[in-house]
């Protein structure tokens, strides 16, 4: 299950081109070259300048449905659904699929469980996979939790073992991955200006043909027709996670959100509504969006200090935006709500 709702306008997406537009494609380099399609179940958005950008934007496209066809856990010819099933056994997958897991395993490593791609059987027992929404019992979520543990997972070059009883699902991961992967064709093109939105996985190379930086809108969490804030970025990445993407209503007026905490289950209500995540690589951005979501404020600031790698913008839910002082200079809240600055230590 791939981790964000699907939007039908760019600018309605978590983080998005700020001012997005449609256009042709043209021979003057200064003019965009555009592709549009719908895989990984949502609507992407390519753009791309220079005199290769067509071609490359062709590239791009085949390689977004090449990887899709590995890593859809509901398809039966997917490597990820080839896993699912192998009880227990060892099975020689694709590069990309095994190089996914085992970031996977890395980060779920690195963010301490909060981030955990054996976290699919409780997806589904909540109906986040299926739409068929309900709350599972307190006895129900333990006994899948039993067999929640990424580190149980092995990757030997391209032979990866899922242990018999559990599941994985590469949501958290794939997006980013994927414009990880668009980004390489493009330079191997030579496009030196583009960005694209992968379902509100937003990412950049070099600035616009103007040389200025490239705007990205991020949606304001309590108000998910508006945005909250403007980025301005250059070779980045900026995707974000937050509990107004997916989520269901029960009798009495509970919402239930998709990112679901590893560590008890059940979605993650741990002071956070929003988390964007600002850097060099998709993956990185796709994987820690998702973790420190899961983490809570306190502990995604500490590992944000401790880190350094990336920057990251914050909504608490008590309505407060923190993000972190490097953005300074290329932030600009559109909100209503405070914005403070994330101290370094």
């Amino acid at each position: 299950m791939l981790k964000k709702i699907i939007p039908l306008v760019c600018c309605m997406l978590g983080a998005s081109l700020w001012g997005c537009s449609q256009q042709s494609p043209v021979k003057n380099a200064s003019e965009a070259h555009t592709a549009d399609l719908f895989a990984m179940d949502t609507y992407m958005t390519l753009k791309a300048y220079g005199d290769n950008a067509e071609k490359a934007l062709t590239s791009a496209t085949n390689r977004i449905t090449e990887l899709e066809g590995m890593l859809d856990v509901t398809s039966p010819s997917s490597d990820v659904y080839k896993l699912d099933n192998a009880n227990g056994n060892a099975l020689t997958v694709s590069p990309d699929t095994a190089s996914i897991i085992a970031a996977g395993i890395e980060y779920g490593r690195l963010t301490d469980g909060d981030l955990d791609i054996s976290i699919y059987p409780v997806l589904k027992e909540w109906g986040f996979t299926t739409g068929e929404y309900k709350v599972p019992d307190k006895q129900t979520i333990d006994s899948l939790l039993a067999d929640v543990d990424y580190s149980r997972i092995t990757v030997n070059g391209d032979s990866v073992t899922v242990p018999e009883d559990m599941q994985i699902d590469l949501g958290s991961l794939a997006k980013g991955y994927t414009s990880d992967a668009v980004m390489e064709i493009f330079r191997e093109e030579g496009v030196k200006s583009a960005i694209v939105s992968l379902g509100g996985n937003v990412q950049a190379i070099g600035k616009k043909p103007d040389g200025s930086d490239w705007s990205v809108a991020v949606v304001n969490p309590f108000a998910p027709d508006t945005d909250m804030c403007i980025v301005e970025i250059d070779e980045k990445a900026v995707i974000t996670s937050g509990n107004y993407e997916r989520y269901f209503t029960d009798d009495e007026g509970n919402n239930y959100w998709h990112i679901i905490d590893p560590k008890d289950g059940c979605p993650a209500d741990n002071g956070l509504v929003s988390v964007t995540i600002i850097g060099d690589r998709g993956i990185m951005c796709d994987a820690l969006s998702t973790a420190l979501f899961a983490a809570g404020t306190e502990k995604a600031v500490s590992y944000w200090q401790n880190d350094k790698g990336f920057d990251m913008i914050l909504v608490t839910d008590e309505g407060q935006i923190l993000y972190t002082p490097e953005l300074s200079g290329h932030f600009r809240n559109v909100s209503n709500m405070p914005a403070e600055v994330i101290s370094v230590a």
